[in-house]
């Protein structure tokens, strides 16, 4: 069982989200609704949840405020949002889970399974860390990422990425130190939170980290040579750019 609070400042949403763990996730026991944050700060320390559902927009205090104020942080948490909310980037490269309101059964369970291999994988407390390091809706990138892997999660420092490649809706990530991450998202859901002033873009399914680049061969787009020997194209169109990127 995994012992579950919900907090949303609408008692309408809580009913139904009550209704619908009851009936399609009985394994998600409810021990606690809080219909404020402060409220829901008491029940998590007091109770030691292993599943919270948080609503992210409250009055006085929002989900992110009331998750820099607690002590205890190892439960698997599931947003949940009635709108395409700012930080929905932020909580998807922490591996975190949100909801859309009005909350689709289907979702709902998946997001209670992925709950409870959290709490056997322990990596709950390292995911929120990273959340709440990234969430600020004046940050515009990331300084590391949560990767969903077979054994739990990968955390990596983005300084660490030589370049990246697209692959349909997956990116592959290459690391410095020769390992290689396949990620479920697009290049361009990548790029948007990586610094752009070391991430640059030199081919429609590739962007290189300058850092790594070692050097670069002329011709109509050109090619670079990463720091690990890989040889990368540069296209045409994004030749001027990577050059200026580089001091050229």
């Amino acid at each position: 069982m995994l012992k579950t609070i919900l907090i949303d400042d609408e008692q309408g949403n809580i009913s139904s989200l009550q209704l619908k763990l009851g009936k399609y996730c009985p394994e998600a026991e409810i021990v606690a609704t809080c219909d404020t944050a402060e409220k829901g700060i008491v029940a998590i320390e007091s109770l030691q949840p292993d599943l919270v559902f948080l609503d992210i927009e409250m009055p006085v205090m929002n989900g992110f405020v009331m998750l820099q104020q607690l002590e205890y942080k190892n439960f698997a948490l599931v947003f949940v949002t009635a709108y395409d909310h700012y930080a929905i980037k932020a909580i998807r490269f922490s591996a975190l889970d949100y909801l859309v309101k009005p909350v689709e059964i289907d979702d709902l369970k998946a997001a209670v399974q992925r709950a409870g291999d959290k709490k056997r994988q322990h990596q709950a407390a390292k995911q929120m860390e990273l959340l709440l390091e990234n969430i600020t809706p004046f940050r515009s990138n990331f300084n590391r990422l949560a990767l969903p892997a077979a054994e739990g999660i990968k955390f990596i420092k983005t300084s660490d990425i030589i370049y990246l490649e697209a692959s349909v809706n997956y990116t592959h990530i290459f690391m410095n130190g020769g390992k290689k991450y396949t990620l479920s998202r697009t290049l361009k859901d990548v790029e948007d939170v990586l610094d752009t002033a070391t991430f640059v873009r030199i081919h429609n399914s590739t962007v290189v980290n300058k850092n790594f680049v070692e050097s670069y061969i002329r011709g109509e787009g050109g090619q670079v040579v990463m720091n690990n020997g890989t040889v990368l194209d540069v296209s045409k169109r994004k030749k001027p750019l990577f050059l200026k990127a580089m001091g050229e």
